[in-house]
């Protein structure tokens, strides 16, 4: 297979983007042009929670969700699915850590504990090359990315796992004394100078990388933590952004620090502040010393969603605005059909693109309005743009006529099937408006779509599909045939 890897390489190593993001003041721009950005948050671009497996009993943590790498055309269509819908930008989950836990879960992380005591940390290759690939894709399908490094949560592993490499505390982490934080260093150092193994740039080099983050709601950094980690950034990627990942305040030492270009905050009802003043206080607190931007929001209905949305649209502090806002979060399309999802303890799903009916309680058509029209208003647009036509889906291979599967397109509503009894037909239609879009799709038992039809033992049958949404159809999917026997 060396001439496919060759291949992709030559097919990536273009970069797509002209520009890296800049700051001047409170605004950002993309060459001459001023960016700005909403979205629905996409954390699992580079691991995915797999929900549908339940949960391992053997996690400490007590949650126990397990985790796999997502297949190159699982990256893809995410990508897709988002510059589609009109993304431009999006951050995503942290870097995950081992825990000693993840063996008896069969989970794999980025980052591994040192081979021996005492020493740093280790990248997991298999890992990075998941992330090496989200990079290449996002570049050249056009998004750009926020990065943050290590959570201060324990979720996927953080600053505790990291700590305890090193039987120190997690409090530790915001230590620059301590081993803890000589790890998260270099972790920082091995990941932005890591080379690409599909473009062949270094990290510090790709222009799809918009900006790295300092961490994931990391609400004990103090000013040294953040002066120290600051110029290691800035010394090894001055191309490109740096966040102060902190959350729920903002800190007078990351607005005075010249290389701190953007100041985040997340929003939610259990911390008080999810609501439009937050904007508002922030704003006036920043006073147009830096970007600004609302790296996470939600967990709430749609009315207020739009309220706090519409605010970082359009409110306005001498001057200044949001460059940007995230509300929480987006899941999307199996490589064998379906969608992966995950339920908040709110009760609120994520959400998916373009937005299907079946999650009306969830309210997902709606959220996914309030996303478009506010990336329209930022490009001075009253209303979003029609989505494009889709691409085709992509069949899988059909086991038995009853269990028809394949991988939706990126902005598709619903399928429509055709069967014929030779390849190159003629073609019936035995199956119209289809839909993937089921809410809690379980793998082992959901199907997608069965063919009911009295058809004769032994004869093979051969079967496309199309994707279609409001402005047209697809063309064909591949044909997949199979040999028909009673079930």
């Amino acid at each position: 297979m060396k001439w496919l890897s060759s291949l992709l390489f030559v097919c990536f190593s273009v970069q797509g983007f002209d520009h890296f993001i800049t700051r001047h003041g409170s605004t950002l721009f993309d060459g001459e042009q001023v960016f700005r950005f909403a979205g629905i948050h996409a954390p699992e671009l580079h691991r995915i929670e797999d929900d549908a497996l339940g949960k391992c009993a053997a996690d400490p943590r007590g949650w126990g969700q397990y985790f796999k790498w997502p297949t190159a055309e699982e990256q893809e269509n995410w990508i897709k699915s988002l510059v589609r819908t009109g993304h431009k930008t999006m951050r995503i989950y942290t870097l995950s850590v081992e825990e000693k836990s993840d063996n008896l879960c069969a989970r794999e992380t980025h980052i591994l504990a040192p081979d021996k005591p005492g020493q740093m940390p280790v990248l997991n290759e298999k890992a990075m090359q998941v992330y090496d690939r989200m990079i290449a894709i996002a570049d050249k399908q056009g998004l750009r990315l926020i990065l943050p490094f290590i959570d201060h949560w324990e979720w996927w592993g953080g600053r505790k796992q990291l700590a305890a490499f090193y039987n120190e505390k997690e409090d530790d982490f915001y230590n620059i004394n301590s081993q803890t934080y000589a790890a998260y260093q270099h972790i920082i150092r091995q990941v932005i100078s890591r080379k690409n193994s599909l473009t062949g740039r270094i990290y510090a080099q790709e222009k799809a990388i918009m900006a790295w983050e300092t961490g994931n709601e990391l609400k004990l950094t103090n000013k040294a933590f953040l002066e120290a980690t600051v110029d290691l950034i800035e010394q090894l990627a001055p191309n490109q952004l740096i966040v102060d990942g902190t959350y729920l305040k903002i800190n007078e030492f990351a607005l005075s620090h010249p290389d701190v270009d953007i100041i985040s905050n997340h929003f939610y009802t259990v911390n008080g502040n999810n609501k439009p003043e937050t904007i508002k206080s922030d704003l006036a607190a920043i006073n147009g010393r830096k970007a600004y931007f609302v790296g996470e929001f939600g967990l709430v209905d749609a009315p207020l969603l739009d309220k706090i949305m519409q605010t970082a649209v359009e409110y306005e502090h001498k001057g200044t605005k949001a460059v940007g806002a995230f509300v929480w979060g987006f899941r999307g399309r199996r490589h064998n059909g379906g969608f992966y999802f995950h339920q908040e303890y709110t009760g609120h799903y994520s959400y998916r693109l373009p937005g299907f009916a079946e999650a009306s309680e969830n309210q997902e058509l709606e959220v996914v309005d309030i996303v478009r029209k506010a990336q329209a208003q930022m490009h001075g647009l009253m209303q979003a743009e029609p989505l494009p036509v889709p691409e085709p889906p992509k069949l899988r291979v059909i086991n038995w006529v009853q269990d028809i599967r394949w991988m939706g397109s990126p902005v598709g509503r619903y399928y429509r099937i055709e069967r014929a009894e030779k390849e190159n037909g003629p073609w019936t239609t035995v199956a119209e408006k289809v839909s993937d879009g089921k809410q809690v799709f379980n793998p082992a038992s959901d199907k997608l779509f069965g063919d009911t039809d009295k058809l004769v033992t032994g004869k093979t049958y051969y079967y496309r599909v199309f994707a279609e949404n409001e402005s047209g159809q697809s063309g064909p999917s591949n044909i997949q045939s199979v040999i028909y026997s009673k079930p």
